[in-house]
């Protein structure tokens, strides 16, 4: 590729053209590696505002290297001089740009902001985008978030990989997955990460797991489905107390109760069917028998047939330390955790993963995506028991999975729509990983949404593996990032044991000047010692 010492070109340009934190800017913004910018055509930078043109006169070869990576599909070069000559080269890579492919993520969430790092730094993707995306992906530059599309319109999700050459979608939320969109998007011949909805099913409907799990043999909590309050009431004051409530349908990870009184589990069964707390998602209630125990999360890539697993992780559900308070999303993970040990995996692998994958492939609902598994290390036995079945990544769980995975994530995925996962392996990082997530205060009951979070970009910079993934920030009117109701980020770090992690990640968390957010300061806390936690650790 030649060219003069300098030259002038104007272009259609995404995120890779900026590398990291620039896909969105407006005027007077600067973009580092490059001389000069006079706003003058349309760049595709902030997808609400419309498209943005840059007259760029570039000074020096590295320009060019950088202007590469963009596929032809979405980078256009118009000479304003004789040089330079662009085009979408993958050498730097050793992939052939067959294998190079432009990926749309669905969602908005810290979990998608970790997938679109993961593919972003793919050698097999030559562009990420992201719908909706959030304020935190677009700063950072890791995804070109295309916030004005409609993700639940299947066809205008179609219509988009159409225009933009889309070769692989990956759904990040259980509702679109639920809600069909893999079915869409695969009828309409793009390759899609995720399940259909017949096989969604798993986590759409508890009743429907549960029942799977009776007919292929597979552990997990005795339990009993009702529709009517009183019957549901008579069964719990057979049982007694501790007991678990779930609504059947999907709930934003706060379906289940654990009730530890009988009338905590009367008051449960009422807000689900009789004050309709759930809406449609407590058609039905799941009573299930309390297990006690050490929780973990077990996911697999599962492409119909076959299945890999992925490396272990734990979550933290209760909003408050010492797992007090009432359920959440997730309030914190780490990776790798310590009590799934390797015998315990490949119990999880031929007893709960490979018949539910068999089982789903014989009810004629063959299962594509990653099978989550929430699992109770159960204490009487100390063995695995599936509690819950989900058909996405975790959230948090994905985030310190994608902070570990040294693998090619697209390529990965890509043979899991194809079918082609067998003989498949993993790389992971040696660190350990652990997310944080700080939330609106009041979560998860009522939380204010609205407030300003400051300091984020020297709460990244305590250490070169912290990593602050967004979920739902949007900017006010000054250029502040502010937080939506509920869980806002996911302050993510490395180190060479679970405490330096730790250590790292809640240094972040003291960097940040968010009043309106609180946090859990004890994550980790079943793997570490109990000294290293203190009242305040963040």
């Amino acid at each position: 590729m030649g060219m003069a010492s300098t030259a002038a070109s104007s272009l259609l340009v995404s995120q890779k053209l900026f590398h990291r934190g620039h896909s969105r800017f407006g005027l007077g913004s600067s973009i580092p590696g490059f001389s000069s910018l006079e706003l003058s055509c349309r760049f595709s930078g902030s997808w609400n505002s419309g498209q943005l043109a840059a007259h760029i006169i570039w000074n020096s070869k590295p320009h060019l290297k950088n202007a590469r990576y963009l596929p032809s599909s979405i980078f256009s070069c118009a000479n304003r001089t004789s040089e330079p000559s662009v085009s979408a080269d993958s050498s730097h890579t050793g992939v052939a740009a067959a294998e190079r492919v432009v990926v749309l993520v669905i969602g908005e969430g810290a979990r998608e902001h970790a997938l679109c790092c993961a593919l972003q730094r793919s050698p097999s993707s030559s562009a990420v985008f992201c719908a909706p995306g959030n304020a935190g992906i677009s700063k950072a530059g890791d995804a070109t978030c295309v916030s004005d599309l409609n993700i639940a319109d299947s066809s205008a999700v179609i219509s988009f990989c159409r225009k933009w050459g889309v070769g692989l979608v990956v759904v990040g939320p259980e509702a679109r997955l639920v809600a069909g969109l893999t079915n869409d998007l695969v009828k309409a011949g793009i390759l899609t990460f995720g399940p259909t909805v017949e096989a969604a099913a798993l986590e759409g409907s508890k009743d429907f797991m549960k029942s799977l799990c009776n007919k292929y043999n597979i552990p997990t909590a005795k339990y009993k489905t009702f529709t009517d309050p009183s019957a549901a009431k008579k069964y719990i004051n057979e049982e007694g107390a501790p007991i678990v409530v779930k609504a059947d349908g999907l709930a934003d990870g706060k379906g289940a109760i654990v009730a530890m009184t009988l009338e905590e589990a009367y008051e449960a069964i009422d807000l689900i069917l009789v004050m309709g707390g759930f809406g449609s998602a407590g058609s039905k209630v799941i009573v299930e028998e309390y297990l006690e125990g050490e929780e973990a999360s077990f996911h697999a890539l599962v492409d119909g047939e076959n299945a890999i697993a992925m490396e272990t992780s734990q979550d933290h559900k209760r909003v408050g330390d010492g797992d007090t308070g009432p359920n959440t999303g997730g309030m914190g993970a780490y990776s790798p955790a310590p009590i799934l040990t390797l015998e315990l995996q490949s119990f999880v692998m031929e007893s709960i993963i490979l018949p539910i994958v068999k089982g789903m492939a014989v009810e004629g609902r063959k299962f594509v995506g990653v099978l989550y598994a929430g699992l109770m290390i159960e204490k009487k036995s100390g063995l695995p028991k599936m509690i819950e079945c989900n058909v996405r990544f975790g959230d948090p769980e994905c985030q310190v999975l994608m902070a570990r995975l040294e693998s090619d994530l697209t390529q990965v995925l890509l043979a899991a729509c194809k079918g082609e996962l067998r003989g498949l392996t993993l790389e992971w990082a040696p660190e350990f990983a652990m997310v944080v997530v700080m939330a609106s205060k009041g979560y998860p009951v009522a939380s204010a949404s609205g407030t300003v979070i400051r300091n984020l970009e020297a709460a990244e910079a305590v250490a070169p593996s912290v990593k602050i993934l967004h979920a739902g920030t949007t900017f006010d009117s000054d250029g502040n990032f502010v937080a939506g109701r509920g869980r806002a980020l996911g302050v993510t770090a490395k180190g060479r044991n679970l405490e330096e992690a730790r250590q790292r990640a809640y240094q972040a968390v003291e960097t940040i000047n968010w009043p309106g957010g609180f946090c859990r300061h004890d994550i980790g806390w079943r793997a570490l010692p109990k000294n290293q936690f203190t009242e305040k650790s963040g």
